[in-house]
């Protein structure tokens, strides 16, 4: 099993490297004196998949958010919410300290047994910017992550041994337009109890004005491995890990846009709603995401 998993990992510098050489190789548009000094400042950070889109930007902020999140009927029917707040922290311009899983969960399927409320698992690590290209507006920012399995097994955290989160995000601008992609591995200490996957996003946005900054996005994940648990033919997407005995290959997609407004130099709102296009669904038929980025 963990022979495959590096047979699949192992594609992920090259993979790394192309996103690079995409992104920077497109060149920058025309913008007005000075915007290249602060492309940045019209920059936004991703509002959907929060667990996983991570931002290549460096910054300090608490952002607390909300999702309500719909359970295909496909799999077991009902709805879960999550209350959270993720926060970051700039230790210089390129390195950053990020929390990024924490919260409470509630849990409401079909299947009046299973309703439930629970603490989510505790995620966090860093990110640094290796190239932060003013001139071209483009970062690329590797990190990683670790979940802890400290939540409640009731609303299905608190399996495995934890697991890793290695990531690269990058970001290009052209003016007011700007394109945010990240692509990552899912790696659990144990591969019985969790299964290993690939995550990936890409996102496009368009500053019209500080009240209305609209962006179309895709988030996907693809199951790598698979591990000793229920045969439910699906995974978790992102806020679970069941460790499904069955799932190997298994991919969802989701597509969604939404919006951000920027209040202030310091404070975003986000509203997102995302849907599952891939069959099956699993977890996963539709999701709306609210959020408010504070920057300190």
């Amino acid at each position: 099993m963990e022979k495959n998993i590096a047979r699949h990992l192992r594609h992920f510098p090259t993979a790394f490297a192309a996103v690079a050489l995409l992104f920077n190789g497109l060149p920058a548009s025309a913008a007005p004196a000075g915007a290249a000094d602060n492309w940045k400042g019209e920059a936004i950070s991703p509002v959907t998949n929060p667990l996983f889109f991570e931002s290549p930007l460096i910054e300090s902020e608490v952002r607390p958010l909300f999702v309500y999140h719909k359970i295909s009927d496909d799999f077991i029917g009902g709805f879960a919410r999550v209350y959270a707040v993720q926060l970051r922290y700039a230790i210089t311009d390129r390195l950053a300290l990020i929390a990024t899983k924490d919260g409470f969960i509630q849990l409401r399927p079909s299947v009046t047994s299973l309703r439930a409320d629970g603490w989510a698992d505790i995620g966090a690590g860093i990110k640094y910017a290796v190239i932060d290209d003013v001139e071209h507006d483009f970062i690329l920012t590797p990190g990683v992550k670790f979940e802890l399995p400290s939540g409640n097994t009731r609303v299905f955290q608190g399996n495995g041994d934890g697991e890793f989160n290695v990531f690269v995000s990058a970001m290009k601008g052209w003016g007011h337009v700007h394109t945010t992609a990240i692509v990552g591995g899912r790696i659990p200490v144990n591969f019985d109890k969790e299964t290993a996957s690939l995550h990936y996003s890409w996102q496009i946005d368009c500053h019209l004005s500080h009240w209305f900054i609209p962006f179309a996005v895709v988030n996907g994940h693809t199951v790598l491995s698979e591990g000793k648990g229920p045969a439910f033919g699906v995974e978790g997407f992102d806020l679970i890990n069941f460790g499904t005995s069955d799932a190997g290959g298994f991919t969802q997609v989701v597509v969604g846009g939404g919006f951000r407004s920027r209040l202030n130099e310091w404070a975003d709102v986000g509203f997102a709603y995302e849907r599952g296009v891939t069959s099956p669904k699993g977890l996963f038929d539709s999701r709306f995401t609210v959020d408010m980025i504070v920057r300190f």
